[in-house]
């Protein structure tokens, strides 16, 4: 699965542009859950065409704009439209189902 590393400075223009469906992640280096994450993600088969990782510590614009609160914290977005977070299990089961269910609702504009 590709691996893309965003900032504040180049999130919303790569999220707009790229085709098909992308998971982004929060992260931060101190977070144990978040290096776990950044480990464990990638090996799973997920119905996915990327993992975009954002340093939060480096890169709180996006992270106000996002809102986020905890981490790590995951959102999708599909062909530039955001569909909002994704509250699942860190499990290939848990992830695919949420996706299901984030992929059903209407999408919105990113943040």
């Amino acid at each position: 699965m590709k691996q893309l590393e965003l900032t504040d400075l180049d999130i919303d223009r790569q999220l707009l542009d790229l085709p098909g469906t992308s998971l982004l992640v929060f992260t931060s280096l101190g977070c144990t859950s978040c290096r776990w994450a950044r480990q464990y993600l990638p090996t799973l088969a997920l119905p996915l065409e990327r993992l975009c990782w954002i340093d939060a510590a480096d890169n709180g614009g996006a992270v106000e704009r996002y809102e986020v609160f905890h981490l790590p914290a995951l959102f999708v977005i599909r062909d530039g439209d955001f569909y909002g977070p994704l509250r699942a299990p860190l499990t290939a089961q848990g992830i695919d189902q949420g996706l299901r269910e984030v992929l059903q609702a209407e999408p919105d504009e990113l943040p």
